[in-house]
This record gives structure tokens, C-alpha cells and sequence, in this order.
């Protein structure tokens, strides 16, 4: 190209210039092909290439955008956010709750028909286009570019309140580095001289009392704030205190902190299960785990909160995993990717149920025991007082050393024998089933259930210090992927500085964040788990699906991934992208709705007098905030449809390099100043110069042949024609 070109005077300006064909065409020095970028991207090459390995711990790719160091620190940053506090309390619920054993089949079905596929289609756009949720959703299809805001949106939703439960993780762990722990018995109130149990700790229990009262300080109900709980407020100060640190330097500082983060959790899963195991008994826990009730897999309900735990463990629609895979190189082998961190996932999902299980054993039989000792004091009672005739005793039983067979032969008898008046006596059946029945999940599993099993174990603060460390780590992890779903497409999008920006973003949100360390705030941390992300999520990712199926059209897709990956992906993929997953996430969104109309919306309050939980509704300003939650993230949706579709506001075109015109992938050329220019690049003979590309013919489906494979493809062209390469060098025009 001449030098009084104006392409090549551009290149030596001073002035600004935005990111475009003409920006990409000026630079000299050829580019492979696999390490170029597709379609966007910007320059390659220039000064961001100078910083590569030089002066960071963290490469630059060709475009000036960092990359991963390595394929492992990528694969556990991945992990870390996939992995988090619902692999440990979420799981293990719903495998109770529905059918056991028996839960795993719809839970891996879904798991393969819809959580690997998408979690591989959001890999991979990330790596093509190299761009956070924003970018990505503007340059595959511009009309539905309110995804990414609203996947953003939801990002920062879910990590006002996720923070927070790091911050009541980081609170029982400094508690924890006491003997005995302070959960461990009821606090004792002086009257004069007469020293009696804390009244509400003896109602409920002393990890109960210790949570709600001197965690939480909770109020009765939602309308009643009781102001900021200043304990609280310090460990939430400090959760984003640690977050602030882990993702300020983007992945530079969070690929380093997911080293730990994502392996220790694993450390502690296997210290705990070979703990459990050894547990008496464990082994019923574990069992009741694993035994099938097949009849509830016929359940609807079963398989809606299977494929909603598929889509959560996954994270997907958040923006974390392809801001993350943004930073890989062009010839990752994404698909790898996604199928090994899915299996993670799910093995981790196991792990983690076998742990929980193992323990909650321990503390069923241990609750039962207590229950038999309890009733047979209350037998012994009537024996003495002659409510109740020796004669109903079997001679066999020993009351100082019962057994739970005893005392259910027992109980059994007085229960034939006074059937008329049994209830009278107030005695209890004690069986060790109905104590494993009892489904706990969340809060109540991780600060309660097991906090109060942990306190039987031998060296319980040891054990309650790794336990609650555990939780910090698996929360932290999450959150990195959930600001890096904020903070990248911000950044891609407006060119702001990332430390400057996170900073911000940390303190606008620990001051927002003020809401959940009220006294009050337990419930708003359940109003933002039920309505904040459920279904704005779900809606995010089918129009993900649909605008890279239906829009850019499954085919394009397909042939897009074999250029990239160098191998043709699996026909399963294809059909799963364009019929199976988004008809099974239409019938999710439908059951999601449909409970949501038949579940009167309201939280647990906890009442003080009474020491337990009660469903109380929400008030009318509460009910309004719920469903303005939902409304908020998925506002953008039609507010980008109707600015784009009325041209209102501009494509993002300049921003990305490439120009949308029916969902392809095509440059574009049209901000070039001269015509001239615009006509020497659409005449030039791109076959009078040798391509590093392979030969390119569109995909035709499953079951066609190979593009590769073609001998009569378009010889120099990647993209057929009227596509151009933005790294084709000067010289080669």
C-alpha cells in the first residue's frame, strides 16, 4: 500500500483513531492464523505485545488482551466458579428431598442435554470473540445485546448477597479458635442467685440460639430493620475487603488466589469424608442417602429442580465463564473444557453429599439416642408414679444400658395397651429414619446442622476452623467469576481502568450491601436468592441459545468451532443447540413461573418467643420490591430491541470491529474515509497472494462432509466470499 495512503497516515497520526478494518488492515507483520482473532479484538500485535512476559505474571495475547499462564490456572479458575456454596448445601438437600440415589438420574440426564452443551456454547463465544458478556451479545446478534447487560445486572444482584454469606462464614471462623465453641451449650442467665438457661436457647438448640441470636441478633419480621448488626457489618467489610484484593489486577491477582481457592475446598471434602466415615454412625447416613425411592423420578417437580441446579452449579448466564474463556488463545480446545469441568462439578456434587451425609448420620444417631434416653426417663416416671404397669416392661430391657430396639419394643407395647390414652403420655417414637428425614439446606445446613455436629467431634474447633475456611474459599472462587461477569464487559466496553473500576465496584457495593447486615437482613438475602436471579437468568440464557441457534444459525456455529478448534464438534451438539436444550429451557421457564403463581411469596421468620420458624407473607412494599428485582434484569432485554431495532442507539460496530448484518460475522468497511480505499480493499484479487488459512466452505449440518476435507473450496478466503480476514497484512494485499 502506498505511504501517502490514508490508512498508513492513520497508522502514524497522533490522533485516536477507534478500533476498526481499516486500524487492523495497516499492520505489517503476518499473523498464524490460529493466534489471530477471528472478528474482533482489535489490533494485533503493537506496544501490548512488549508486555508479554516482561513485568507481569500474566501474557498478553496478540490483541494486547491478557491470557491465562497456563491451561491449569485457567481450568480452576472455572472450577472455582462453578463450585461453590450450592455444590455443599444445595446438592445434598435436593438429593434428600428427592428420592436419594434416585435424584442423580434426572440430575445427570439434564446435566448432559442441557448443562454440558450451553456451558460449551458459552466457552466457546467467549473465545471467539474474546470480549465479556456485552460484547460478545452485540456482535453475535445487536437487537438481543440487552443480554449481556442484563446478565450483568444479575451479576451484581447476586453478589450483594453471596457476599454476605461469605462475611457470616469469615465471623464463625475467627469464632471457631475457641474450646469449647461458643455454639456449643446454651448461655446461662443469672437471676439473683438462681442461674437458669437462656430461655429461647432452650426452646430450640445452642447452634440454633447462637445463629439467630448472637449472629444474626434477627428481628421478628422484614418490616422490622432493628438497625445495622455491627458484627455483621465488619466481617461484611471484610469479605469485600478480600474480594477487592483477588480480582483488582483482573486475572493476574484472581488466577493466582484460584490456585488455592479451588484446591483446598477439595482438601477439606476428603480430611471430612475420612472423618465421617469413621463417625458412628455414618454409614445409615450414607445409606439414606443412596437409597432410591424410584417412585419420586414420575415426579415433574423432581426434574424442574434438577435441571434449575444443573443451571446453577454450572453458572451459567452469569458472564463469568465467558469472561474467563475470553482470555484463551484461539486454538483452546474449549470442549475439552466444558466436559471436564462439568464432570468435576457433578463428582464434587457427590463428594460433597457423601460428606454431609456421613456427618448428618452421626448427628441423627446422636439426637436419637438422646431422644430414647428422654422418653425413657418419662417411662420411668410413670412406672414410679403407677400411670404405668411393670407389666408392659419386657423382662429383657435394661433402662441404664436401652437400646433404640429396646425401646421401640417398649414403645410399641405401651402404645397398644394405652391406645386410648397414649397421647396423654407425650412419649415419642424415635426413629433413627424420621431424624435423617429432616431436609435442611442452605443456612440451616452449613451454620446449624453441622456446625452443631461438628461440635461432637474430637478437636471440634480444628474441625469447625477448616469447615468454615472451606466455605470462604468455595465462596470466593464464585465471587471472582461473578466480578469478573461485571468487570469485564465493562471494561471491553467503555476502556476504563480495571483496578480504578473495581475498586468502585467494591465500594458501591459494600454500601449497598448495608441492607443484608440489619438486623433484618436474613430475609432480604432470601428475597434476592428466590426472585434476583431464577428467572431472569433462565430467560438470559434460551436467548443466548436462540440468538447463536436460531440467529447466527447453528450451521455457521458449528463451522465457526471447527476453524477454531481445528476438529469438527459432535452432531450431538447440533441438535441439542437447535431443538433439545431450548424447548427443555422453555418448559424450565414455564414450571419456574407456574411455582412462583402457586407459592404464595413470603420468607421463615424467625419468633423469638416461640424459638422457630414461621412462613410469614411478604408486606406490600416487600412483594413490590421481589418482582422489581426480576423486572430491573430483564429490563434491558426490550429496551436494546426497540433502540436497535429503531436505530436509536448505535450497534457497538466501532467498539468491536465488525459490522452486524443478519447475525454474520462479516468486517466491516464501512468507516472508511475515501472510497478509493473502500474500493482498492473489495477489488484487490486476494488470490494473487498465498493464505495461511485452510480452505473454508459453509457447514452443512451433521453428517456432511468436512470443509477441510473440500478440494473445491474457496482457496484463499477463511470465510468465504466477502469476508476478509482483519489480520491479513499489508503486505498480502
Amino acid at each position: 500500500m502506498p505511504k501517502n495512503s490514508k490508512v498508513t497516515q492513520r497508522e502514524h497520526s497522533n490522533e485516536h483513531v477507534t478500533e476498526s478494518v481499516a486500524d487492523l488492515l495497516a499492520h505489517e507483520e503476518p499473523l498464524d492464523y490460529k493466534s489471530s482473532v477471528m472478528n474482533v479484538g482489535g489490533a494485533g500485535g503493537g506496544p501490548a505485545q512488549k508486555g508479554k512476559g516482561k513485568g507481569t505474571d500474566t501474557s498478553l495475547d496478540n490483541d494486547g488482551r491478557p491470557a491465562w499462564n497456563s491451561k491449569l490456572q485457567y481450568i480452576l479458575a472455572q472450577v472455582g466458579f462453578s463450585v461453590g456454596l450450592g455444590n455443599v448445601w444445595r446438592f445434598p438437600y435436593l438429593c434428600q428431598k428427592n428420592g436419594g440415589g434416585a435424584y442423580l438420574v434426572p440430575y445427570f440426564i439434564l446435566l448432559l442435554i442441557i448443562g454440558i452443551p450451553l456451558f460449551f456454547l458459552e466457552l466457546a463465544v467467549g473465545q471467539k470473540i474474546r470480549r465479556g458478556s456485552i460484547g460478545v451479545w452485540n456482535y453475535v446478534c445487536p437487537q438481543l445485546g440487552g443480554i449481556g447487560v442484563s446478565s450483568l445486572i444479575v451479576c451484581g444482584f447476586v453478589g450483594l448477597y453471596y457476599n454476605v454469606i461469605i462475611g457470616w462464614s469469615i465471623f464463625y471462623f475467627f469464632q471457631s479458635f475457641q474450646n469449647p465453641l461458643p455454639w456449643s451449650e446454651c448461655p446461662i442467665r443469672r437471676n439473683g442467685t438462681q442461674a437458669i438457661v437462656e430461655p429461647e436457647c432452650d426452646k430450640s438448640s445452642a447452634t440454633t440460639y447462637f445463629w439467630y441470636r448472637q449472629t444474626l441478633n434477627i428481628t421478628s419480621t422484614i418490616a422490622d430493620s432493628g438497625g445495622l448488626n455491627l458484627r455483621m457489618t465488619l466481617s461484611l467489610l471484610a469479605a469485600w475487603f478480600i474480594v477487592c484484593l483477588a480480582v483488582i489486577k483482573g486475572i493476574q491477582s484472581s488466577g493466582k488466589v484460584m490456585y488455592f481457592s479451588s484446591l483446598f475446598p477439595y482438601v477439606v471434602l476428603f480430611c471430612f469424608l475420612v472423618r465421617g466415615l469413621l463417625l458412628k454412625g455414618a454409614v445409615d447416613g450414607i445409606t439414606h442417602m443412596f437409597t432410591p425411592k424410584l417412585e419420586k423420578m414420575l415426579e415433574l417437580q423432581v426434574w424442574r429442580e434438577a435441571a434449575t441446579q444443573v443451571f446453577f452449579a454450572l453458572g451459567l448466564g452469569f458472564g463469568g465463564v465467558i469472561a474467563f474463556s475470553s482470555y484463551n488463545k484461539q486454538d483452546n480446545n474449549c470442549h475439552f473444557d466444558a466436559t471436564l469441568v462439568s464432570a468435576i462439578n457433578f463428582v464434587t456434587s457427590v463428594l460433597a453429599t457423601l460428606v454431609v451425609f456421613a456427618v448428618l448420620g452421626f448427628k441423627a444417631n446422636l439426637m436419637n439416642e438422646k431422644c430414647v434416653i428422654d422418653n425413657a426417663e418419662k417411662i420411668l416416671g410413670y412406672l414410679n408414679s403407677n400411670e404405668l404397669s411393670h407389666d408392659l416392661i419386657p423382662p429383657h430391657v435394661n433402662f441404664s444400658h436401652l437400646t433404640t430396639a429396646d425401646y421401640a419394643k417398649m414403645y410399641g407395647v405401651i402404645k397398644m395397651v394405652r391406645e386410648d390414652s397414649f397421647a396423654k403420655l407425650g412419649l415419642e417414637p424415635c426413629v433413627l429414619e424420621d431424624e435423617l428425614n429432616k431436609a435442611v439446606q442452605g443456612t440451616g445446613l452449613a451454620f446449624i446442622a453441622f456446625t452443631e455436629a461438628m461440635t461432637h467431634f474430637p478437636a471440634s474447633p480444628f474441625w469447625s476452623v477448616m469447615f468454615f475456611f472451606m466455605l470462604i474459599n468455595l465462596g470466593l472462587g464464585s465471587m471472582i467469576g461473578t466480578m469478573e461477569g461485571i468487570t469485564a464487559p465493562i471494561v471491553d466496553t467503555f476502556k476504563v481502568r480495571k483496578e480504578l473500576f473495581t475498586v468502585c465496584c467494591c465500594i458501591v457495593a459494600f454500601l449497598f450491601g448495608l441492607l443484608f447486615v440489619q438486623r433484618s437482613g436474613n430475609y432480604f438475602v432470601t428475597m434476592f436468592d428466590d426472585y434476583s436471579a431464577g428467572l431472569p437468568l433462565t430467560i438470559v440464557v434460551i436467548l443466548e441459545n436462540i440468538s447463536v441457534a436460531w440467529i447466527y444459525g447453528t450451521k455457521r456455529f458449528m463451522q465457526d468451532l471447527e476453524d477454531m478448534l481445528g476438529f469438527r464438534p459432535y452432531s450431538f451438539y447440533f441438535y441439542m443447540w437447535k431443538y433439545v436444550s431450548p424447548l427443555c429451557l422453555i418448559v424450565l421457564i414455564a414450571a419456574t413461573i407456574i411455582e412462583m403463581v402457586i407459592s404464595p411469596p413470603g420468607y421463615n421468620a424467625w419468633v423469638q418467643d416461640l424459638a422457630t420458624e414461621r412462613f410469614q407473607s411478604y408486606p406490600p412494599w416487600a412483594l413490590a420490591m421481589c418482582f422489581s428485582l426480576i423486572i430491573i434484569a430483564m429490563l434491558p432485554l426490550p429496551m436494546v430491541f426497540i433502540a436497535r431495532h429503531f436505530n436509536l442507539i448505535s450497534d457497538g460496530s466501532n467498539k468491536l470491529s465488525v459490522s452486524y448484518k443478519k447475525g454474520c460475522m462479516m468486517k466491516d468497511i464501512s468507516n472508511l474515509e475515501e472510497q478509493d480505499e473502500t474500493r482498492f480493499i473489495l477489488g484487490k484479487n486476494l488470490s494473487e497472494t498465498p493464505s495461511p488459512n485452510p480452505n473454508h466452505r459453509s457447514y452443512l449440518g451433521p453428517g456432511s462432509t468436512s470443509p477441510l476435507e473440500m478440494s473445491n473450496a474457496t482457496p484463499n478466503s477463511r470465510y468465504g466470499t466477502g469476508y476478509l480476514m482483519a489480520t491479513t497484512p499489508e503486505s498480502q494485499l
